[in-house]
């Protein structure tokens, strides 16, 4: 069985590769197979396209190692640097299958997509990162997107904000703490 922990990344699918965004996904891709992770993506453009070309600089990287999950059909939609390109069919709904198969999820700004990633994670008790940047990762960073106590243990459960690689990666040390599963939504009865 595969000890390695699946990091998702997610964020803006539109991005120029001298952008900022880009740059830092770049880096974190790398960084992540780096330290011994696997990557999983959306498979398109902009944050997913730049973390998964930093993911194949890694002197670590391995084939299988970076994931792309397929809104369309046709595998040739993805970026050209996944390793392995899942084609889904099932457009926006395919961000569930990436969150549901991560162990943590790090966001670099993004939109309506990312915030419905990022609600997802959430919901499923994933570890959350989210860059500080322009976008839902930034807005969402160093806060709880709601109220419920997902880790009654974890008193500082958020979505954690980070700046760079390195505060990534020390995040990334909680994942041991952070190993519940969502199994299925439960009505809550109030008995008075």
């Amino acid at each position: 069985m595969n000890d390695q922990k699946m990091i998702a990344v997610i964020g803006d699918a539109n991005l120029s590769e001298d952008s900022e965004k880009y740059i830092l996904a770049e880096k974190l891709g790398s960084c992540l197979i780096d330290n011994g992770f696997q990557l999983i993506t959306g498979g398109l453009g902009g944050v997913m396209e730049a973390a998964s070309r930093g993911g194949t600089k890694s002197s670590n990287h391995r084939p299988g190692d970076i994931i792309g999950i397929i809104p369309g059909n046709d595998p040739c939609e993805a970026n050209s640097f996944l390793d392995i390109s899942i084609p889904t069919g099932l457009d926006i709904g395919r961000n569930n299958v990436i969150i549901s198969n991560a162990d943590a999820v790090i966001a670099i700004g993004g939109g309506a997509g990312t915030l419905s990633e990022m609600a997802n994670a959430w919901s499923l008790k994933r570890l959350i990162i989210g860059y500080r940047v322009e976008g839902w990762s930034g807005k969402l960073a160093d806060q709880k997107i709601d109220s419920r106590n997902r880790y009654p243990e974890i008193p500082e459960d958020r979505v954690y904000g980070v700046n760079t690689h390195d505060e990534v990666l020390g995040v990334l040390k909680l994942l041991p703490r952070y190993n519940r599963r969502h199994y299925n939504i439960h009505r809550q009865v109030s008995r008075s």
